[in-house]
Parts: C-alpha cells; structure tokens; sequence
C-alpha cells in the first residue's frame, strides 16, 4: 500500500516518547523492550538522551539494530489508532549546539541529566510500519524517509525567536520543519500542520507566521 508521509511525521512529531526494542546482551537471542522519550532532528529522525549505565544502552553499544514502536498520544482504542514500528540502525552521537537547543525545548527536564553518564544516540530509520487503523497500512522505505525536505536550523531558529515572542503566554513553541509547527498549550503537545506541506524555505518563511498566529 503506497502511504502518505504526512501521517507518518505527525505522529512521530506528536508522541514524544515509544517502546525501544534492542537486543539483549544478557539473555542473547531475546529482544529486550523498554520505553524511552525522544525528540526528533532537523531529518526527523528520532535522537533518544540516555544513560551509560541502562540496559538497553549496553545493548545499543553491542548491536546497533533496533526498533521504535510509537502510537498515538491519549488512545483508547489501539486497533483502531495510529500507530507505528520504526527499525533503525542506533548510532551514538556529540550533539552540536543546534541539537542540544532543539532538544532541550522538547524534553527541558533533560538538562539536569546531561551532567552525569547521559549520551545522545541517533535513530537512523531502515523502514517504518505505518498502521492508521483498520485495513490502512503500509510501508515507508529508508530511501523515501532520506529524501524529505529539511528546514534549515537557521530559519527555524529565527522563526522560533520572532514568532513565540507574539503568541499567548499559554502557548509555547518546540519546534518547526517543512511540514508543521509543533507546540504546547499547558504541558500538552500539539501539532499544527501545513495544508500545502512540504513548504520550501522561502514559502516557510511567510506561511508558518500566519499559521503560527492561530494557535491557542
């Protein structure tokens, strides 16, 4: 079934935290699954902060194969919910400033963590399961993923900076791409996407100030 990826970012973009699936090091052959939060790059690929000492750390460390199972925030009926399975290949990062900042305003109570044995670890997607419900699903290839459109750190930042400054107190950014804007309202995520997405840089420019303006 060939699939949209427009649902397949959102929710990727609206969870903010999925079941992490590695290999086990202490009971060999057995998958070890465990949940996690993470916060997605500029590439929307899922960046997960965790702890040297975790077990599904050591695992990572051992066999970088992995999946991410994510379903839809505040479901009820999960067959007939969206969800997901991303299989990836973990890769241990040195977040730059941009990443670090980005994730930060996602997960803020991260920070006290990355003072002690905390590392970033990068999920870089092989193919992801899409399930929007009963009788839809399909597939979505590494190749499809790569070649999404990507909004410059720069005009996302720049965004962020003039348009939050504008909106209700309740009303906090996270973060923006090529597709939609995410943020919160009391604590709670949200998602305001682009009809016409994926915009390009200079369509982004002057369309997600508009959109952004709506939010409540």
């Amino acid at each position: 079934m060939q699939l949209s990826l427009e649902p397949v970012l959102s929710l990727l973009h609206v969870a903010h935290y999925g079941t992490l699936a590695t290999h086990s090091t202490q009971l060999p052959g057995y998958p070890y699954a465990t949940v996690v939060p993470y916060v997605l790059d500029e590439h929307h690929q899922p960046v997960l902060c965790i702890s040297a000492l975790a077990e599904h750390t050591k695992n990572i460390l051992a066999d970088p194969r992995v999946s991410l199972s994510v379903i839809q925030p505040g479901c009820e009926d999960v067959q007939d919910s969206a969800r997901l399975t991303l299989v990836a290949d973990a890769q241990r990062i040195e977040a730059d400033k941009a990443l670090r900042a980005r994730y930060l305003r996602y997960l803020p109570k991260t920070e006290e963590l990355l003072s002690l044995d905390f590392m970033f670890v990068r999920l870089r997607p092989k193919r992801i399961r899409y399930i929007g419900g009963v009788g839809r699903m399909g597939w979505v290839e590494e190749a499809d993923w790569g070649a999404l459109p990507v909004l410059p750190t720069e005009l996302e930042q720049q965004f962020l900076k003039e348009t939050g400054v504008q909106l209700n107190a309740r009303v906090k950014l996270l973060g923006a791409d090529c597709f939609g804007i995410d943020y919160e309202v009391r604590g709670e995520r949200q998602r305001q996407c682009f009809p016409d997405a994926p915009l390009t840089a200079e369509r982004f420019a002057t369309v997600a100030p508009r959109f952004a303006a709506e939010l409540c």
